[in-house]
């Protein structure tokens, strides 16, 4: 009834499998409980075999009848349960399995009840004996229809299951072999130890809970790579949407605020303008944060005057205190170098970040700015430090400062805000690898300080203006002889940019689509500029700037003007080929420095 060694060497490699297989952490899918279930099945028969031998030859004094027929229903049950598995791997839905599961063990239940009943021989070969008869007939011709439907499963499910199928092709194979083996020698039973060798195999190639593991993790990255492209696919649909009414708005209000209308009007064109501004500033935080813990969030180093940033935040910050009766104190150490090597965009919004929150929350008293520096070698370390009167926080409260959409104080209604300021802050600063720490006492006021590495340049490659003061009423002067066109599918957008334009004596003319756009220049009109949307049905911005430039003789500077305000935008659309960018709401103080820096 079979060789010993070979059935302990079996039974040896398969309690070696059982144990490492449960030693390690597994993912815990239905298709391994039923390869825990082949697992154990093949043991059981196996230890049966060897029992079989040993009353064949009187060591083990138990009715082999009873032996031998518990060993076929199990032999049967182990192919039962292998053509399950070959079901659960062929099938993507889970619901389907409980169905398959059923249907075969209720197959399984009525096929195995002749194996009890039909008659048994026990002959002898070469001094050794082995089971024959009507059983052993019956066993073969349910082994051969499963055999069969494996078969099918295979030819069926290969191209989509594919490298999943393999140790079901090699119980194919070994089986007919075995079969062949059993035909000339009667007495080596091969079956046991080729479904030994089938569960080694599945353990090496699909059921190595090491390499599901990994597996699982590259699906759930997938999937988290397409729900961070499908977040940021709306994120950028959001900005666009929200962006292009707000243009509109903030857009027509300051052409009213610039118009000669009475003081009481004017201050309440002034209340819209501030409430765009408001909403404004949420939705680029929303899009900032959004960007970060996607990791989509770049830092972009570029040269830039130190001294240019810091007047600009001092502008800033005057024109948020508005009729505040605050002392603003800033001073900045001389001794810091003129160029540096940073990202300014960062570096101001993580200042004015500090200095907004610093206004917000003091009512009276002061408001001290300063700058100083640790040189070392070509870094200069940047101490940068916003102290105020204000409010201040409960120590209870600091280490939740930082966190998202945590704000304090909850019963002062006159504050506004997300709370995502400070979050969006140090995130940049990290990114940016410094520091941030705050002190503040409560009821007294607060002090904020960060720490930034900035390389310092001798040789500047660029011409950085010294200067500056940021004009906030930005001055408006003569363009006449000038024409822009501007390109865009929204009517009230065309309508804003057109009102902006006209204080300056430009002439403008409005399309609504690119196709448009590029009839407009192949008709051999001629533009000094072109502000152009991209966000258009039908043809984008992208796709026109290309038609654009295909065009013989083609030299006018494109402006991309968009609501796709998302971070890295500009960096973005800059190397798509245009000349500029220009973000909606159209800011006076930008539109201005574009318009000197390719109309004069």
């Amino acid at each position: 009834m079979g060789n010993y060694f070979l059935l302990f060497f079996s039974s040896l490699i398969e309690m070696l499998i059982l144990i490492v297989y449960f030693s390690k952490k597994r993912i815990n899918l239905f298709e391994n409980k039923v390869y825990i279930s082949l697992l154990v099945c093949n043991v059981i028969c196996l230890v049966l075999e060897i029992c079989c031998n040993l009353c064949a030859n009187n060591i083990l004094p138990v009715d082999r009848n009873v032996i031998v027929r518990l060993f076929l229903v199990f032999l049967m049950l182990w192919g039962f349960l292998l053509t399950i598995y070959t079901n659960v791997i062929s099938v993507a839905d889970n619901k389907k399995y409980k169905m398959i599961v059923i249907v075969y063990l209720i197959l399984f239940l009525v096929l195995s009840v002749p194996l009890l009943f039909l008659p048994v021989n026990f002959l002898k070969y070469n001094d050794l004996y082995y089971a024959d008869g009507s059983a052993i007939n019956y066993l073969a011709i349910v082994a051969t229809g499963y055999l069969i439907i494996n078969i099918i499963l295979v030819i069926i499910n290969y191209k989509t299951v594919g490298k999943r199928m393999l140790p079901v092709i090699a119980y194919i194979f070994l089986m007919l072999i075995a079969i062949l083996i059993h035909n000339v020698d009667p007495t080596i039973s091969a079956i046991n130890c080729l479904e030994t060798f089938v569960g080694l195999l599945m353990y090496f190639t699909i059921e190595n809970p090491d390499v599901l593991m990994v597996e699982a993790l590259n699906i759930a990255k997938e999937q988290a790579d397409k729900a961070n492209q499908a977040k940021t696919d709306f994120l950028s649909n959001m900005s666009h949407e929200i962006r292009t009414p707000l243009n509109a708005i903030v857009g027509f209000s300051q052409n009213l605020y610039e118009e000669n209308i009475p003081d009481s009007v004017k201050g309440q064109v002034e209340d819209i303008i501030s409430a765009s501004d408001s909403l404004l500033e949420i939705v680029n935080g929303i899009l900032d944060i959004s960007k970060i813990e996607a990791n989509k969030l770049e830092i972009i180093n570029d040269e830039y005057s130190f001294k240019k940033v810091f007047d600009e935040l001092v502008s800033l910050t005057r024109a948020r205190m508005k009729d505040k009766p605050l002392d603003f104190r800033f001073y900045y150490d001389e001794s810091i170098p003129k160029v540096l090597y940073g990202d300014k965009l960062r570096v101001k919004q993580v200042i004015l970040n500090i200095l907004t929150n610093s206004v917000k929350y003091t009512k009276e008293g002061f408001i001290d700015f300063k700058v100083n520096s640790f040189i070392k070698d070509d870094i200069c370390r940047l101490i940068i430090s916003v102290e105020d009167s204000g409010i201040g926080i409960k120590k209870e409260n600091l280490d939740k400062l930082f966190t998202k959409f945590q704000r304090f104080e909850e019963k002062n209604t006159t504050i506004e805000g997300t709370g995502l300021g400070l979050a969006i802050t140090k995130k940049l600063v990290e990114l940016m690898k410094g520091q941030i720490i705050v002190q503040s006492i409560y009821g007294e006021g607060s002090k904020f300080t960060i720490a930034l590495d900035q390389r310092i340049i001798i040789n500047p490659t660029k011409d950085l203006e010294e200067s500056t003061h940021l004009s906030l009423d930005s001055e408006i002067f003569d363009l006449t002889g000038k024409r822009i066109l501007i390109v865009d599918d929204n009517k009230l957008n065309l309508k804003v940019a057109a009102k902006m334009l006209e204080k300056y004596k430009i002439e403008t003319e409005l399309v609504e689509s690119g196709f448009a756009c590029l009839e407009k220049i192949k008709t051999n009109n001629k533009y000094d500029l072109i502000f152009l949307d991209d966000m258009m049905p039908k043809m984008n911005g992208v796709t026109t700037l290309n038609e654009l430039k295909k065009i013989e003789g083609f030299n006018i500077p494109v402006v991309i003007l968009t609501a796709n305000a998302i971070s890295g935008m500009r960096e973005k659309y800059i190397k798509e080929g245009f000349d500029e960018y220009l973000a909606k709401p159209i800011e006076r103080n930008k539109l201005n420095s574009i318009l000197k820096k390719f109309l004069m």
